[in-house]
């Protein structure tokens, strides 16, 4: 039949029983029903269908409870599809498994478990115990092969999973020793899973309607008129007796049946036989080519498994049958009975309805609305009268429900006094043998009055055993499926991770041609200029739309991979804040070359790092070490390490109690730099929320830490640039003493003496060491600013006494401080030479000195590539030997001193020729003195 024959949608194993037939392209075979028994199947044979009945817990109102349902699993989509019946054509709906877990209860009813979907709950119940957990090991077995078996491409699936049948043949028989380990794999229950399964008949239910789905009345419908035209198609489908094979001639026309074996000359064997009239068949007749009908539509009854079955069980099978669809049948009249009223009901509906609107005066409209209200008024009397009854009948079936409660309880009273009649028959049988077995001479023993308590305990302690066997299964079951599901967990979380990353990839791709874009637009401006012309106007155009886009707005759907945030998580801006209009672009352009570094290296470099800082345990001096420092500490470990190499620089200077000692001597006596300290304070770190939001503590503990830094080192006190080290060092350690420390220890044991005295003079050493060395490693840029005069005193100065607290993003400047805090001052000049050499291409298209001193103010702070600044400096800068940087100290250190040594000398001789010079005051001026006296 075409109805029959029809699948769902969603699969081409939907079909009622979901096993495929054995000629089906690529499906496992289906294995004969006496291969069901025993342990569950070994991996090495073919998979069986995992089909069978269970009751589904649903509906709606009074039909809520209980329903049978045939359910069938679909290995291509990990969907498990239930219908009412195997025979159903359609599925009434699907649960998609590949994200659902598997629950069950130890004090629910035997055979009752959950599938927890993200969607909804569905509570099945199984036949018995053993069915139970065979469906949630199967379930659980094919959920885990779904999730591991690779998808095939649609040219040539079988192919590919030929290709893949080792590897995945070796991932699930050790899935399923794992499995194994927790709980004993259970038997396949003979009859009631499988091919078997759909041999028998249906649960029955209470009530043939309460079975029917109302939530899939269409699909209820549409299997129902499929199974009608079967009826009537089956007639002439066979001539053969009930219990024979039928011919290939007396089956489905041989394109509904392209499996079966037919005899090619059979269809026009014998043409006078279609022309005879059938005899007319009986209803058993009837039920038994519809089943055999049946059997040829789905594979669950295949001709092979029909043919190797004996007289006996075939005629056993279509008794089943027979029985089966007689229930079927009832059931389906029912439904038609309910049909037929409602298309009655409308059909009257209709007729009155066209009868009033085929009224010709509003005398008969008005007549048939008053026959109407006649008819409403009687049907009114009529509900009244059946509502009557309705009560009276309630009232009678109360009495008899009484009547039969006592009735009952009169029988439990009878069996109660039968019961006890027999324990007193018991207990004089007993007495009565105890007598005839005990000598004479010796006195009676009582019973023992404890008895009966012992049997109560007894009986309670095989409860209490039947309970822990049951908690003792469902804790195996569970522990089975939160293993088996973390290790999905685990690969789709692996998955996830490598679609983020490249969709990372993508994003910080397009962020570099956004960037590149806007650059051109920059240079594009540069070359324009001030003119007044339509160039110039499209160019300001597309600056103004490339400043106001934003790529949240690009796509509502787009995905939004590690964004970055307005502060990073030490609270500075990410971007700078520039208020010169000019500078707007560059500072968009900065943004995106940010936001694409942070996506490059989230995944890439970071989380390889912070696993290997995560393994170093210990620290101590090593290469290893050192390499880590210079490619940066990750944050959870930062706090850690720099109080590490804080405390190996200071291990005989540091002493417990210090820095509150120098607190307390703050408060009895105010320190002559507390008034400049206090100037600073609003003047650190202007772009970092942490200091200059109101409520935050940072200002306080930095005014506190640089007021006992200056009773610890009277001849420094304090120095402009000592407040953003210690900013830094509260900001990573938050401790007050450990940011003390910290600046202690680069002030006095890192940076070499006079670095923070008045004079600066090791600072401005340094400035003189850091020229030559400028101009032995980057000769083409010393000498491009040689050639307009530029002196980079003015910027770098800054960088050696704050340590580039104030020139380089957050992320690129702790990196720095990493490796300062363990390598000491050669890194500042390693960065230093690192930081023009990455834009010395920019700082030689320069040709005015003017422009060069104004890139120079921000160009720091357009470096977002950490790594490859550090590979400039670390790697391009190489040789950089110390004795060389002590050597050339040194030098500039004599020179200096020399330079120094002429000044004072100059200045006193001033003083000396001044003091000997007398003034002279000319004549009729007066001082201001003078003239305030007279007045």
């Amino acid at each position: 039949m075409e109805g029959a024959q029809e699948k769902p949608p969603e699969s081409s194993s939907s079909a009622p029983g979901s096993v495929e037939s054995t000629g089906s392209t690529g499906g496992p075979e289906v294995l004969p029903p006496e291969e069901s028994e025993g342990c569950a199947r070994p991996l090495d044979t073919a998979p069986k269908k995992l089909c069978g009945y269970l009751s589904k817990f649903g509906g709606k109102g009074p039909l809520r409870g209980w329903k049978s349902r045939w359910f069938f699993y679909d290995e291509r989509k990990c969907h498990l599809y239930y219908s009412r019946t195997a025979q159903d054509a359609n599925p009434l709906d699907s649960i998609d498994l590949s994200s659902a877990v598997f629950d069950c209860k130890a004090d629910a009813e035997e055979g009752t478990f959950e599938i927890k979907t993200p969607n909804r709950v569905i509570t099945l119940k199984a036949a018995t115990k053993q069915v139970m957990l065979y469906w949630l090991q199967q379930l659980q077995m094919k959920r885990w092969e779904f999730h591991n078996s690779p998808p095939a491409p649609p040219a040539a699936p079988d192919a590919a999973l030929a290709g893949n049948e080792p590897a995945l043949r070796l991932e699930l028989e050790q899935e399923e020793a794992e499995l194994q380990e927790f709980l004993c794999p259970v038997k396949t229950p003979p009859g009631l899973v499988g091919a078997d399964a759909a041999l028998q008949p249906a649960p029955a239910m209470p009530l043939a309607l309460q079975n029917i789905s109302l939530k899939h009345l269409g699909t209820e419908i549409q299997n129902t008129m499929c199974n009608i035209r079967g009826s009537r198609q089956a007639p002439g489908t066979g001539h053969g007796p009930p219990g024979e094979d039928s011919p290939p001639q007396s089956r489905e026309p041989q394109k509904e049946e392209p499996s079966s074996p037919s005899d090619p000359s059979s269809p026009g064997k014998d043409p006078a036989d279609s022309l005879k009239p059938p005899p007319k068949p009986s209803l058993t007749a009837n039920l038994i080519q519809k089943a055999k009908r049946q059997n040829s539509t789905f594979p669950l009854f295949a001709e092979g498994l029909t043919r190797n079955r004996t007289a006996q069980e075939k005629a056993l099978a279509l008794e089943q049958q027979v029985l089966m669809l007689t229930k079927e049948l009832k059931s389906q009249k029912e439904l038609v009975r309910i049909l037929h009223k409602a298309l009655e009901a409308a059909q009257q509906e209709k007729r009155v309805t066209s009868a009033y609107l085929a009224a010709a005066e509003d005398k008969d409209r008005l007549e048939l609305v008053r026959h109407k209200v006649r008819q409403i008024v009687e049907l009114g009397r009529r509900v009244e009268a059946l509502e009557k009854e309705q009560d009276s009948l309630a009232q009678t079936a109360g009495l008899r429900e009484q009547e039969l409660q006592e009735l009952r309880q009169h029988v439990q009273l009878l069996m109660d006094k039968n019961e006890a009649k027999q324990q007193v028959i018991c207990k004089l049988s007993e007495k009565l043998t105890q007598d005839s077995l005990q000598p004479p001479d010796k006195p009676l023993v009582p019973p023992d009055a404890a008895d009966s308590d012992f049997l109560s305990q007894q009986e309670k302690m095989e409860h209490l055993k039947d309970d822990m066997e049951a908690y003792r299964t469902q804790n195996r079951f569970l522990n089975s499926e939160i293993h088996q599901v973390t290790k999905i967990w685990r690969k789709v979380a692996e998955k996830e991770r490598a679609l983020l990353m490249k969709c990372a990839y993508l994003q910080a791709r397009n962020c570099q041609v956004e960037s590149k874009y806007l650059a051109g637009l920059r240079r594009l401006q540069e070359a324009v200029g001030s003119e007044a012309s339509e160039c110039a106007e499209l160019l300001r155009q597309l600056i103004q739309e490339a400043l106001q886009w934003e790529a949240s707005e690009a796509s509502a759907d787009a995905v939004e991979l590690s964004p970055v945030s307005e502060y990073d998580e030490y609270g500075f801006l990410t971007v700078p804040n520039y208020e010169v209009e000019d500078l707007k672009l560059l500072a968009k352009i900065q943004a995106l070359e940010v936001r694409s570094h942070h996506l490059l290296a989230h995944e890439a470099m970071e989380r390889p790092l912070r696993e290997r800082w995560a393994a170093l345990g210990e620290l101590a001096p090593s290469v290893e070490l050192k390499q880590l420092l210079r490619m940066g500490v990750s944050q959870e470990h930062r706090p850690r390490v720099w109080r590490w190499l804080v405390h190996r620089r200071l291990q005989h200077l540091q002493v417990p109690g210090r820095y509150q000692e120098l607190l307390s001597r703050g408060q009895t006596c105010k320190h002559p730099a507390a008034r400049q300290i206090e100037l600073d304070l609003n003047r650190t770190f202007t772009n970092n929320k942490h200091f200059t939001c109101p409520t935050s503590s940072l200002p306080d503990k930095l005014r506190r830490v640089l007021l006992a830094f200056s009773w610890q080192n009277p001849s420094i006190g304090y120095c402009q640039g000592l407040n953003r080290l210690v900013a830094i060092a509260l900001l990573v350690l938050d401790e007050e003493e450990s940011a003390f420390w910290c600046l202690v220890a680069i002030v006095e044991t890192i940076m070499p003496a006079d670095y923070y005295s008045k004079t600066l003079t090791a600072s401005q050493v340094d400035q003189r060491v850091f020229q030559d060395l400028l101009s032995e490693k980057l000769p083409r840029l010393t000498a491009h600013l040689g050639q307009h005069r530029v002196d980079l005193s003015f910027i770098t100065l800054n960088w050696f006494l704050t340590v580039f607290a104030d020139s380089l993003i957050s992320s690129i400047l702790l990196q720095v401080w990493d490796a300062f805090l363990y390598e000491g001052t050669k890194v500042l000049f390693r960065y230093a030479l690192a930081i023009f050499k990455y834009n010395e291409e920019a700082i030689l298209r320069l040709q005015d000195s003017l422009e060069i001193y104004q890139y120079l103010r921000f160009f720091t702070k357009t470096i977002c590539d950490s790594r490859k600044l550090m590979n400039i400096a670390f790697n391009d800068m190489n040789p950089f030997r110390m004795r060389q940087l002590r050597q050339l100290r040194t030098a500039h250190q004599e020179r200096l001193e020399a330079e120094l040594r002429e000044l004072e000398q100059l200045k006193a001789e001033y003083l000396e020729i001044r003091a000997s010079l007398h003034p002279v005051m000319p004549e009729g001026c007066t001082s201001e003195d003078e003239g305030d006296g007279e007045a």
